[in-house]
C-alpha cells in the first residue's frame, strides 16, 4: 500500500523526511555519517533544531495536514517538541501483530500517543483500550479516528497515568489478549505523577502480566530511551513472561535507508 511518508536521507546527525507534500529536517543523533544525497536537502520546507534559540525554522508548511500512512489517514502537525504526531518506525510491527491476533481480540495500548497502532488494529476488527496521560494527544487520536471513518469502532479512550490505570484494571479483574507499550524515558501523568522508565518498568511489566488473558497473544515493548538496548528489554520480558517466543532488535524508519530509531522486544505465544 502506498504511503505519504518517506525517509529521504540522513547524516550529519540529521534526517530528511517527507510527510506528504512537505520535506522536513529533524535532529537524528544516531546519523553520524555524512548524508548520501546532499543535493536533496536544500529544497526542504522546514527544519527543527534543539540548539539554544532553536525550534522550527523556515516553516513553509501549514499548521497541520493529512497524509496516507499504510492503511490509515493521519493528521500531521509539527509541535514545539519537533514531533509530528507519528512514529513511522512502529509500523515495523503491524503485520506481525495482525498475524497473531484472533478476531475479535481485546487489546491494550499504553502510552498510545496519537493512535496509529490503535486505529490499525481497530481496522482489523479488534477492540482497543487507548491510554495516554495527555488529553491533547487523546483528542488528536480521536481526530485520526474520524479521518478513517472509525467512529463506531470499539475503542475505549482513557486519559490517565499508565501505572494508576494498570493497578485499577488489576483490581477490577480485567484482562487483555494483547498489550502494546511505548513508555517514555520521563513523563508526567494526568495529575502530575512522575514516570521514570528505569524505576517503573519492572512493576509496569508485572502489571501487564497480571492483565494477560488465558488466550494472551503478545506483548510489544518499544522504547526510545538511550541505554535501553534490545538485550535489556528482552531480559526484562524473559523475567516476567514465561514460555512463548521472544524477539528483540532495533527499529528503523525505512527499509531503503538504514537509520536506527528505537528498540523493541516482543513476546508472543508462538
Amino acid at each position: 500500500m502506498t504511503s505519504d511518508y518517506e525517509l529521504i536521507d540522513c547524516g550529519g546527525e540529521r534526517k530528511l523526511e517527507r510527510f506528504g507534500p512537505y520535506t522536513l529536517i529533524r535532529p537524528s543523533p544516531q546519523a553520524i555519517w555524512p548524508p548520501k544525497k546532499p543535493d536533496l536537502w536544500s529544497g526542504h520546507h522546514g527544519e527543527f533544531t534543539r540548539t539554544e534559540g532553536g525550534g522550527w525554522k523556515k516553516k513553509k508548511f501549514p499548521s497541520s495536514w493529512e497524509i496516507q500512512f499504510h492503511s490509515l489517514k493521519l493528521k500531521v502537525a509539527p509541535t514545539d517538541f519537533g514531533h509530528l504526531g507519528l512514529f513511522p518506525e512502529h509500523a515495523h510491527h503491524w503485520e506481525w501483530m495482525k498475524g497473531l491476533l484472533n478476531k475479535p481480540s481485546k487489546v491494550l495500548n499504553l502510552f498510545a500517543y496519537s493512535g496509529a497502532p490503535t486505529l490499525f488494529l481497530a481496522q482489523q476488527g479488534h477492540s482497543l483500550c487507548h491510554v495516554d496521560a495527555s488529553k491533547g494527544m487523546v483528542d488528536w487520536a480521536k481526530e485520526n479516528r474520524d479521518l478513517n471513518g472509525l467512529e463506531k469502532a470499539s475503542i475505549r479512550w482513557i486519559v490517565d497515568d499508565a501505572m494508576k490505570f494498570l493497578r485499577r484494571e488489576v483490581r477490577r479483574g480485567n484482562t487483555y489478549d494483547a498489550i502494546l507499550l511505548d513508555p517514555p524515558t520521563f513523563g508526567r501523568g494526568s495529575q502530575g505523577q512522575v514516570f521514570k522508565i528505569e524505576k517503573e518498568i519492572v512493576e509496569l511489566l508485572q502489571l501487564c502480566r497480571s492483565l494477560a488473558s488465558d488466550v494472551f497473544s503478545f506483548i510489544l515493548f518499544t522504547a526510545h530511551t538511550p541505554g535501553f538496548t534490545p538485550m535489556i528489554q528482552e531480559t526484562l520480558l524473559k523475567d516476567i513472561f514465561e514460555g512463548g517466543k521472544i524477539e528483540s532488535g532495533e527499529m528503523s524508519l525505512s527499509d531503503k535507508v538504514s537509520l536506527p530509531s528505537g528498540t523493541y522486544a516482543r513476546w508472543s505465544h508462538v
